[in-house]
């Protein structure tokens, strides 16, 4: 039996003292990196390169020039916000590009490295370039927080730890009993671990959105009337223990709390 574990710890100790503690800009938040970022990037390219394949480009010249001049006023500040604090190693393999998809799905997101799509079935809920700079503002955050990273880290790290626990507690029980086990430490583990941890990112990425639209001299107020929009889209969601997003009102009530600091950065 320890022979086993050894086999399932030994890669739980070469991980972790090749682990980097990093800190996310303003929040000051530590975070476990187990994974070289310009891997992550390399990844997300490839990724990327795939979507744009399969998916079809928005037509709608407008809009298109809409969300690239958001974008870009948006990174420029983030640009100029880290590398005047020290931070510009944060972003040193990004190479930003903003798209948008002729989609119905009220959606967007941003890849590590900076690749950045917008759905336009997301746009009725923006309605201006303010509204575009919340939705920029927060997956823009998601990527210089490298919350990608973070959370694959993560999940490596609960794989190894879930299977070591299944065989020590199970250590002589059927394979039954050890498949039952181990469907129970996973649920466990989701429900403790990884939605608290998906939300704590949604959070941190919606008060960091916040104040990089106000870097780019957007009103933060309009993240509560965007938010507010969406908690009224329709369609039941699921109790907050059970998302990988917060509450609606939950969301609402933080931004509306974390709207003095995002002040603070507004342009002069």
């Amino acid at each position: 039996m320890k022979t086993r574990i050894s086999r399932i710890a030994l890669p739980i100790i070469i991980l972790l003292f090749f682990a980097q503690c990093a800190t996310v800009p303003i929040t000051g938040r530590r975070q476990l990196i187990l994974f070289p970022e310009n891997e992550m990037v390399s990844m997300s390219l490839t990724s990327y390169s795939s979507f744009l394949k399969e998916n079809k480009l928005s037509t709608d010249e407008a809009n298109k020039k809409r969300i690239k001049d958001v974008g870009a006023r948006i990174s420029k500040a983030v640009e100029q916000y880290l590398a005047s604090n020290g931070m510009q190693d944060q972003i040193a393999n990004f190479q930003w590009e903003f798209n948008l998809v002729a989609s119905n799905e009220p959606n967007a997101w941003c890849m590590p490295g900076g690749k950045v799509v917008f759905y336009e079935g997301i746009l009725p809920y923006c309605q201006n370039n303010a509204g575009i700079a919340v939705v920029m503002g927060h997956e823009i955050a998601h990527a210089v927080a490298h919350h990608s990273n973070e959370r694959m880290s993560q999940q490596t790290l609960l794989q190894y730890g879930q299977a070591a626990a299944t065989e020590i507690l199970g250590h002589n029980q059927s394979d039954t009993r050890k498949a039952l086990l181990s469907a129970a430490i996973g649920m466990g583990t989701n429900l403790g671990v990884t939605l608290p941890f998906s939300r704590k990112h949604e959070y941190e990425a919606d008060r960091l959105g916040l104040i990089f639209m106000t870097m780019a001299g957007y009103d933060p107020n309009e993240a509560v009337a965007f938010w507010s929009r969406m908690a009224h889209s329709g369609g039941s969601k699921p109790a907050e223990f059970l998302s990988t997003h917060p509450a609606d009102q939950n969301r609402i009530a933080k931004l509306k709390a974390a709207i003095p600091e995002a002040l603070k950065y507004k342009p002069q």
